[in-house]
């Protein structure tokens, strides 16, 4: 459904240099720089899948989503979405695909959304009933049927991202590039969305490119994970595979009570200390041993709150670069 093939993009950006003087400068000599957002990657995404690309801000994700889409030309390189090459953008293809940006809105933003979706009705020539049909489903999934009506400056930004998504997908596409569906959402919409993802592609087989930072958003529904630094693809393969070598650790915070600190040396028996202070201790643990240690945590502190959260992505793949890119090792995408 998706191939692509030693895609790389780069932008020639003006550097101005600071004041009065520096725009005056710049009227008569400019100095620019080149930026390459993604370099030579490729991939292969199968009818179905469900695949999440990530890695940190500035890794060149969108932008890979937006020449996949056919908003972006690529400086060299090819791909081809469903045999068409995108930045052709020929009718048939974009009929077949949807682009959902979590920081771009796409219905507008004074009108109900429900008129929205009559907007892309007609763009996309659905039949009446089939538009009805597909409204009713995808709203009473997500729980926003008594929403549809309701001013889209009004929604939560739950309800919003929700009626993105219904607005992306009434014209049934069969590839979906998601770009970060759950930014800003709370935990119960985050939810809800996965849900809704998971049970699309499972019942449409929809091949989604998914982008995220919250590592919840890819344990929960993807088998396999592109994971894309500095413009360049390091890792391609199953999230398993992500864990077991990269993100062996879990990181846990402790609110303490009165009492004060444990010293240093208490702690350092349970993990790496990473910081301590009267209110406040934060341990990195292996990931096998982070019950037994809340549990000696629990008995040997004053402990007001526990919390016990995943390894950022941004760790993640810094470790995975670092090993790249140790001395005498080669860079590899396997």
């Amino acid at each position: 459904m998706i191939q692509v093939h030693h895609l790389s993009k780069s932008f020639r950006t003006y550097k101005k240099e600071p004041g009065l003087k520096g725009a005056v400068k710049g009227l008569f000599r400019r100095k620019y720089e080149t930026v390459q957002a993604v370099q030579d990657i490729s991939f292969a995404i199968e009818e179905g899948e469900l695949v999440g690309f990530v890695g940190p801000n500035g890794a060149g994700k969108t932008t890979t989503l937006k020449m996949l889409a056919g908003l972006l030309y690529p400086t060299s390189g090819t791909a081809q979405v469903l045999g068409y090459v995108p930045w052709e953008r020929p009718d048939g293809y974009r009929r077949q695909f949807a682009l959902l940006l979590g920081q771009k809105n796409q219905l507008w933003w004074d009108l109900p959304a429900r008129d929205s979706f009559e907007l892309n009705r007609h763009i996309y020539g659905i039949e009446r009933a089939h538009f009805e049909r597909t409204v009713q489903e995808l709203s009473a999934l997500l729980g926003v049927e008594d929403k549809l009506s309701v001013m889209v400056r009004e929604l939560s930004l739950g309800e919003r991202m929700k009626m993105e998504l219904i607005a992306a997908l009434l014209h049934h596409p069969r590839v979906l590039l998601l770009d970060e569906p759950t930014l800003g959402l709370d935990v119960v919409s985050q939810k809800t969305v996965r849900d809704f993802l998971r049970h699309h592609n499972q019942t449409t087989r929809t091949t989604i490119l998914l982008t995220s930072h919250y590592m919840a958003d890819i344990e929960a529904l993807c088998e396999r994970v592109l994971i894309i630094d500095h413009g360049r693809l390091f890792f391609d393969g199953r999230l398993a595979e992500v864990l077991e070598r990269y993100a062996d650790d879990k990181l846990i915070t402790i609110e303490l009570g009165p009492g004060g600190p444990p010293p240093p040396s208490q702690l350092a028996r349970h993990g790496e200390v990473l910081e301590l202070t009267d209110a406040r201790v934060r341990l990195r643990v292996r990931r096998e041993q982070v019950i037994p240690v809340c549990k000696a945590l629990l008995d040997e502190l004053p402990v007001k709150d526990i919390d016990i959260e995943e390894t950022p992505i941004e760790e993640i793949v810094r470790r995975l670069f670092a090993r790249n890119h140790s001395p005498g090792r080669p860079a590899s995408t396997n």
